[in-house]
């Protein structure tokens, strides 16, 4: 079976550059807002940008909320990149406290008073601890980000840390489930190879025949 990646269309977030990403590496992605092609595909990518409220709205009227449920019941690869990885949480303080996916058990809060937001440009992140996704990186790399909140995890999820006036996770890993706050669409050879390494696990998790 050809390997196909899915990238969620919900109205939020940067899919065509996400998926030309995935194109130029040799992998086959599907820009769509069908729940069952989603179902479907080898692996996911929920993409976003924007506001957390807005998002799970549009994701519950795409009839997504289960097809995201249902890919991590089955064990396929799953990435959520900036708000997407955001959305995989518990619960966000965004303008209000808002229930998330809650595949990741914690909150999703704001950087504090003292810093500039959003975090905005190039910023390293330190590895910690091994996963898939950190195949052929540098363990201090650096990747772009744009946002305003970050993930505060209550499990040990963590699989690459960035310092924005406080310590706070920017990878994660929960089995097939993976989540990066930076733009790895918008981050040069070292986002790409990020995208690369998630498309061979969704090659790997590819049902033969």
């Amino acid at each position: 079976m050809v390997c196909t990646i899915a990238i969620i269309d919900y109205e939020m977030g940067n899919l065509r550059s996400v998926q030309k990403g995935l194109e130029s590496l040799g992998f086959s992605a599907l820009v769509t807002d069908n729940p069952e092609e989603v179902v479907a595909a080898s692996g996911v990518i929920l993409p976003g940008v924007g506001a957390f409220e807005d998002a799970i709205a549009n994701l519950k009227k795409a009839g997504m909320i289960e097809a995201i449920t249902e890919v991590v019941r089955r064990d396929r690869p799953l990435l959520g990149i900036c708000l997407g990885m955001q959305l995989l949480f518990t619960e966000s303080e965004e303008n209000g406290l808002h229930r998330g996916l809650d595949l990741v058990a914690g909150r999703v809060v704001r950087f504090p008073e003292t810093r500039k937001v959003p975090h905005m440009g190039w910023n390293k992140m330190r590895k910690v601890r091994e996963s898939p996704l950190w195949k052929g990186l540098p363990e201090d790399s650096y990747f772009y980000f744009v946002h305003s909140y970050y993930c505060d995890p209550d499990e040990p999820v963590a699989i690459g840390s960035c310092e924005y006036g406080l310590n706070f996770t920017c990878m994660l890993q929960k089995r097939n489930l993976f989540g990066c706050q930076f733009h790895p669409e918008k981050s040069s050879t070292l986002g790409l190879r990020v995208l690369r390494n998630f498309g061979e696990l969704c090659e790997q998790s590819a049902p033969a025949g």
